[in-house]
């Protein structure tokens, strides 16, 4: 399905993409810190919600 090289050039694409967030995020923790408090709860309520429509919609079928 897919070639050798692609297959080479998405791993590689990959690791630079992830290296190059976790860079990105390390140089900004310090804003994050202040701006972005408690975004946790925030992110299991998305979850909650997601998870609860999904099994109401499951559920139904």
């Amino acid at each position: 399905m897919f070639t050798k090289g692609q297959m080479i050039f998405a791993a590689f694409f990959v690791v630079a993409f992830t290296l190059a967030m976790i860079w990105s995020y390390k140089k900004d923790i310090k804003i994050h810190k202040k701006h972005y408090k408690n975004t946790f709860i925030i992110l299991i309520a998305i979850f909650l919600i997601i998870t609860v429509f999904a099994l109401i919609t499951f559920s139904l079928h």
